[in-house]
C-alpha cells in the first residue's frame, strides 16, 4: 500500500517538475498515472522486494530495488508511448525513474532505521562498546553488532594513521591515545578486539595497554572462522586468556604430525581427559585408519566418543584401566595397534598428595603395564605425556611422573621392538584443574581470587599446542628421549590474576583501594606445590627438526636396577607403608625433595 501511494505520487510530482507547475492530469493520462502500480507491483514481487526483512535490509537489497524500479519505469514509459497518449514529455520517464528509486528505496531505509536497534526502537539496555581494529573484520563486526540488542559500537580505534578521523559505516575512527577520553565520554564497559590476523604478540601488547582501564576485554575470532564453524558463537563471550602469554603459537610440522598417525591404528589412553580428548580430535583430522579410545571413566569415554562420531574413521571406545596389562594386550592384539599416546594419569598435585598409593599405582605402574603391553604386542611407537613437575619434583605427583619417564627410558635401552619417548610441558590453559578456569569462576562469583603465593610462577601453553607437540615428538623419537617445548618466559600467577580482574572490567580490592570489586587472597602453598617449575633436569639439550622443540638426554637407571626397586615399591604398596614408599620414590628419583610431610588421608587417619 505504501508503494502504491508512493508510485502515484512520484509520477504526479515528475509531471509537475517537468512542466513547472502543479499539474492536474486528465482523461487517459490520469488513468495511466493511477495505473502505474499495476505495472510496478508485479515487477517488485518478481524481484523479491516484499520478501526482504526490512529491519535487516542491506546494500544488496538496494541494488535489487534499483533494478526493479528501472524495469518498471521502462515498461511504464513504453506503455505510455505505445498508447499514444498526448502530453507525456520524454524527460518525465527519467524523472519518474530517479524519484521512484529515491522513494521506494528511501522509504525502506527509513523503515529499517525505525525498526532497527540503532533507531527509535533501540534498546535502552545496549552497552556502548569500542571496536579495536577498523579493518575488514572490525567493519563486519560493527555491522553484526548494529543488528543486536546488546551492543552499540560507538567508536573504532586503530593504529593506521590514514584511518584516524575517518568514518567506517558511520562510526568514527580514533587513535589508541584517545582511548581514555572515549571510555569516559561514552561510558564504555567493553572493548572488542577485532584483529583476527594479528599475531598473538601484537594482541598481547594491545591487551597490556588496555589493562589500566575499567573495561571488559573480549578477543573475538574472525567472521570467516565463525562461518566455517571453527569457533562457536559462545566463544565470543569469553576473554581469550591465552593472548596474555605474549608468545606466538607453536606452528606444527605437518609431515611430523602425520608420520605416526596417517593410515595407522592409534590408541589414546586417558582419551576422555583434557589432553587425551584433544589428542583424539587432532588424530581424527590427520587421516588415522582406526582410533581406539581407552578410558577408565565411563562418562568421559561416552562424551568423547559421541563428539568424534565420524564416517571416515573407525573409532572404538574401550573401557579399561591402564593397570590391567592383560586387557591392554588384548586390545593391542585385536586391533593391531601401531601407535600409543599414553595420556592416562592422575595429575592434580594436592589430590595425589592426599592419595599417594593410588597416584603411584596409576602413574608409575599404569605406565609400566602399558609399556610392557606395547612391547609384547610389538607396538611401533609409544609416547608418554609428562609434565614439568617431573623435574626436581617437590611433590608425589611429580615424582611418579619422573618415575614413569625413567621406566620408559630403561625399557628403551632394554629392547628395540617399541620406540619410547616422553613429552614434557607446563600448565595447559583451559584443562581440568587449570588455574585459568578457577580464576574466571572466582571473578564471576565476586571473589576472592585465591593465589597461593605472590612469587609463584608457571609456564603456560594451549591445549592444541601441547597436543601437537606430543604428536610430533613421537615422530622424531629414536628411543628414550625427553622432548620439551620452548614455552617462552614463565608467567607470574599473581600478575595473571590482576590482569584477569582488570580485563573483566573490575578493580582490585586491597588496602590501597578498599572500595574495589575483587579481592586477591594469598592462601599459601598447597601440599607438594613449589614456587617455580622447570622443564629440564640437566644441560644436555639439543635442537630437533622443529625450531621450538628441544630434546634432552637425562640421567637414568638400567632396567635391572629399576625393576628391583619397582618390586620393592609393589610390596610397600601392598603393606601400605607410606614412609617406605616415600623413601623408595626418592631412591628412584634422587632429585625428589618433598615439600611437605606425608599428607595421604588414610595415613593421617
Amino acid at each position: 500500500m505504501v508503494d502504491i501511494v508512493a508510485l502515484i505520487t512520484v509520477l504526479w510530482v515528475s509531471f509537475s517538475m517537468r512542466l513547472g507547475y502543479w499539474y492536474q492530469p486528465e482523461n487517459e493520462l490520469a488513468w495511466l498515472i493511477l495505473g502505474a502500480p499495476i505495472v510496478a507491483i508485479p515487477v517488485f514481487i518478481r524481484f523479491g522486494l516484499y520478501r526482504a526483512v526490512i529491519r535487516y535490509i542491506g546494500f544488496k537489497a538496494l541494488w535489487t530495488i534499483v533494478s526493479a524500479v528501472s524495469l518498471y519505469a521502462l515498461i511504464w514509459g513504453i506503455i505510455g508511448f505505445m498508447a499514444a497518449i498526448e502530453g507525456i514529455p520524454r524527460s518525465v520517464i527519467l524523472i519518474n525513474w530517479l524519484l521512484a528509486i529515491i522513494a521506494i528505496g528511501g522509504l525502506r531505509m527509513l523503515a529499517r532505521f525505525i525498526l532497527s536497534t540503532t533507531g527509535f526502537m533501540a534498546s535502552k539496555n545496549q552497552k556502548n562498546v569500542i571496536i579495536y581494529g577498523a579493518g575488514a573484520a572490525g567493519r563486519q563486526l560493527s555491522v553484526a553488532l548494529s543488528q543486536s540488542s546488546e551492543y552499540n559500537p560507538v567508536a573504532f580505534v586503530d593504529d593506521a594513521t590514514d584511518l584516524i578521523k575517518q568514518q567506517v559505516d558511520g562510526v568514527k575512527v580514533y587513535a589508541p591515545n584517545d582511548m581514555a577520553v572515549l571510555i569516559r565520554r561514552y561510558e564504555i564497559g567493553e572493548v572488542l578486539l577485532a584483529l583476527p590476523s594479528a599475531s598473538r604478540q601484537r594482541r598481547h601488547e594491545i591487551i597490556e595497554t588496555l589493562e589500566p582501564y575499567p573495561v571488559f576485554v573480549r578477543v573475538l575470532p574472525g567472521v570467516s572462522e565463525l562461518a566455517q564453524g571453527k569457533v562457536k558463537i559462545e566463544d565470543l563471550r569469553e576473554t581469550s586468556i591465552d593472548d596474555l602469554l605474549g608468545r606466538e603459537a607453536v606452528e606444527p610440522n605437518v609431515a611430523l604430525l602425520e608420520k605416526d598417525i596417517k593410515d595407522k591404528v592409534v590408541m589414546v589412553t586417558g582419551a576422555g581427559g583434557s589432553i587425551g580428548s584433544e589428542l583424539c580430535r587432532q588424530i581424527v583430522h590427520l587421516g588415522v585408519k582406526t582410533l581406539i579410545l581407552f578410558e577408565q571413566n565411563e562418562l568421559a569415554l561416552y562424551t568423547i566418543d559421541k563428539e568424534l562420531d565420524s564416517d571416515k574413521t573407525m573409532i572404538y571406545p574401550i573401557l579399561g584401566s591402564v593397570t590391567d596389562q592383560t586387557r591392554l594386550e588384548n586390545v593391542c592384539c585385536q586391533f593391531s595397534i601401531e601407535t600409543i599416546y599414553h595420556a592416562a594419569a592422575y595429575k592434580h598435585v594436592p589430590m595425589v598428595e592426599y592419595n599417594t598409593t593410588e597416584g603411584v599405582i596409576n602413574n608409575v605402574f599404569g605406565t609400566l603395564r602399558c609399556a610392557q603391553a606395547a612391547i609384547n604386542t610389538k607396538v611401533e611407537t609409544f609416547v608418554l605425556i609428562s609434565t614439568d613437575k617431573a623435574v626436581r619434583p617437590t611433590n608425589t605427583m611429580g615424582a611418579t611422573k619422573r618415575s614413569a619417564e625413567m621406566v620408559l627410558q630403561a625399557l628403551a635401552d632394554q629392547q628395540s621392538a617399541t620406540r619410547f619417548s616422553m613429552v614434557r610441558f607446563g600448565n595447559v590453559l583451559g584443562s581440568s584443574g587449570s588455574v585459568i578456569p578457577l580464576f574466571r569462576q572466582q571473578i564471576k562469583s565476586g571473589g576472592p581470587v585465591t593465589v597461593t603465593d605472590k612469587a609463584i610462577v608457571r609456564y603456560f601453553m594451549t591445549i592444541p599446542e601441547a597436543v601437537a607437540l606430543v604428536i610430533q615428538a613421537g615422530a622424531m623419537a629414536r628411543g628414550g628421549e625427553v622432548f620439551v617445548l620452548d614455552m617462552g618466559e614463565p608467567v607470574n600467577i599473581f600478575d595473571l590474576a590482576v590482569k584477569m580482574i582488570h580485563l573483566s572490567g573490575l578493580s582490585i580490592k586491597d588496602e590501597a583501594n578498599p572500595g574495589g570489586d575483587i579481592e586477591i587472597s594469598i592462601s599459601g602453598l598447597r601440599p607438594g606445590e613449589k614456587l617455580f617449575e622447570e622443564l629440564l633436569i640437566g644441560d644436555n639439550v639439543t635442537q630437533t627438526k622443529h625450531p621450538m622443540i628441544m630434546k634432552a638426554q637425562e640421567d637414568k637407571l638400567s632396567w635391572q636396577q629399576l625393576e628391583q626397586t619397582l618390586h620393592e615399591v609393589q610390596k610397600t604398596l601392598d603393606g601400605y607403608n607410606q614412609l617406605q614408599l616415600r623413601a623408595l620414590l626418592i631412591k628412584i628419583v634422587p632429585g625428589f625433595k618433598p615439600q611437605c610431610d606425608i599428607e595421604d588421608i588414610l595415613y593421617q587417619k
